[in-house]
């Protein structure tokens, strides 16, 4: 139906009634169909009987009712024409609340700033054409309310996230309130900060080793089992997450990177075997093992993304403690290869009659719900993981998140490091500060690596070479 829109006013004076007139012929227009008085209501006309017809007439989709400080008065006192008319509308009004046919126009305000409106209309929400700059600015706003076309529309109802059709019941988190004690004492740079922190981080590691199998599962349909896991583990990845992008942007230095580095070591500690296990099937593991892998993903983005390429160094370039269960031999001192995690149990993510290449980079893919570290930005950070591993002779890794790699082009960090600025921060990140020598370092990787059995990574001219910017890097002073 089109808007066809009845006009109420007070014959305030001329100008005011010129207003009101010009206002008109700007809706109709924009195809609004107008009735005012000075074009519809003729001589012999019952005026009373005209307004009430225009009230109630079902085909008038809405009243504007322009409100002055004359309306408003003769609103209230029940005078004149405005009053009669006001007496119809307030009738309309309060026996049907929830309508939105009568629209309050204020075109004037009192002393403190509130709009002159009668006692009917003041709980009701108003459009303000006190000037003409608030009438030009508020045009579209009044014509997209007469066309049903709101700026800002309720999305469509969408489906239920997965972590509710999965039935999955996520046990509350309660390093959540240590957090919170976290973060004040970080903001008010109080002198126990520490102990905040290890209270919460001890609170994260609680919760995440209470879900860690410590008996023979019933494997019969053990990929929702790993699934389901890794859901409730997903909080304690946020909360990690939420304390690196913190403290690293606000307290860094060597005391957050030995936390951090704890907290790495942790993380294996989790992924591996619980020592009260004397029997057991490495795929029992799987939900910490991704876990640890997506969290240290995280870690790495986050940095990134609060430039502290001296922390990222210290993560990158650090050997972390295995615990002595880990089946590839506890005790050892291993670099950041030892996060890398995979799951052939999370095979139940790929579509009938399909195979995923990586089960745990899709799960990390449907995970990547923050709008803060975005998915794009875990592979930017997989980006940096894989440039460290090729110039790390004693590190490997398979950059599984970017199998959803876009076709072309290189990552935001890395082009932008074609400038000679912004090289140096790639510098402190990877200690090498030329750009001649990187690429070296970076073509005995992919030999090493033998990338070119990574087939299933090629799209076009996609390398991982061009995704780092490699020719470019450092080519601009």
């Amino acid at each position: 139906m089109k808007p066809r829109v009845f006009i109420s006013y007070s014959w305030t004076s001329p100008g005011h009634q010129g207003r009101i007139r010009q206002w008109a012929e700007q809706l109709v227009s924009d195809g609004i169909d107008v009735i005012l008085d000075i074009w519809d209501l003729k001589e012999g006309d019952d005026k009373y009987a005209f307004m009430e017809s225009m009230v109630v007439d079902e085909s008038v989709t809405h009243v504007l009712v322009f409100c002055d400080s004359a309306y408003a008065s003769k609103a209230d006192a029940r005078k004149a024409g405005v009053g009669t008319e006001s007496q119809i509308i307030s009738q309309e009004v309060y026996s049907k609340v929830k309508q939105s046919k009568f629209i309050p126009i204020a075109c004037e305000f009192d002393e403190e700033g509130e709009p002159l409106l009668p006692t009917f209309f003041r709980t009701r929400i108003w459009i303000d054409f006190s000037s003409p700059e608030a009438a030009n600015d508020n045009w579209e706003q009044l014509v997209r309310l007469l066309y049903g076309r709101p700026a800002n529309e309720k999305p469509s109802l969408g489906t239920p996230p997965s972590y509710i059709t999965a039935d999955v019941k996520v046990p509350a988190s309660p390093a959540l309130t240590k957090f919170s004690a976290l973060k004040q004492a970080i903001l008010q740079e109080r002198p126990t900060v520490s102990l905040y922190r290890a209270d919460f981080l001890s609170a994260c590691y609680s919760y995440a080793d209470a879900l860690r199998i410590r008996e023979r599962p019933d494997v019969t349909d053990f990929g929702r089992r790993v699934l389901e896991d890794c859901g409730k583990l997903k909080i304690v990845r946020d909360h990690i997450v939420d304390w690196v992008l913190l403290e690293s942007a606000i307290r860094p230095g060597t005391e957050f990177d030995e936390a951090l580095v704890s907290v790495l070591e942790q993380l294996l500690e989790l992924k591996a075997r619980p020592a009260e296990l004397n029997a057991w099937n490495d795929t029992w593991f799987e939900a910490h093992q991704v876990f640890a892998y997506e969290t240290f993903l995280y870690i790495v983005a986050a940095l990134l993304k609060t430039r502290s390429f001296d922390t990222l160094h210290v993560v990158l370039t650090s050997h972390y403690l295995l615990p002595s269960t880990d089946a590839s031999g506890g005790g050892k001192l291993v670099s950041f290869r030892a996060f890398y995690g995979h799951s052939d149990s999370l095979q139940i993510l790929a579509q009938e009659g399909t195979r995923l290449h990586s089960p745990a980079a899709e799960l990390v893919r449907r995970q990547a719900d923050r709008t803060d570290v975005p998915f794009v930005d875990l592979m930017q950070g997989e980006v940096m993981v894989l440039l460290m591993a090729f110039i790390s002779e004693d590190s490997w890794w398979y950059p599984q998140t970017l199998l959803y790699s876009s076709r072309h082009g290189a990552y935001p960090f890395f082009i932008r490091a074609t400038r000679h600025r912004d090289f140096q921060k790639l510098a402190r990140v990877t200690g090498i500060d030329n750009g001649d020598a990187l690429r070296a370092a970076v073509k005995e990787g992919h030999k090493r690596f033998n990338v070119q059995a990574w087939n299933q990574f090629w799209y076009g001219d996609r390398t991982f070479w061009t995704s780092m910017n490699m020719d470019e890097l450092d080519t601009i002073s």
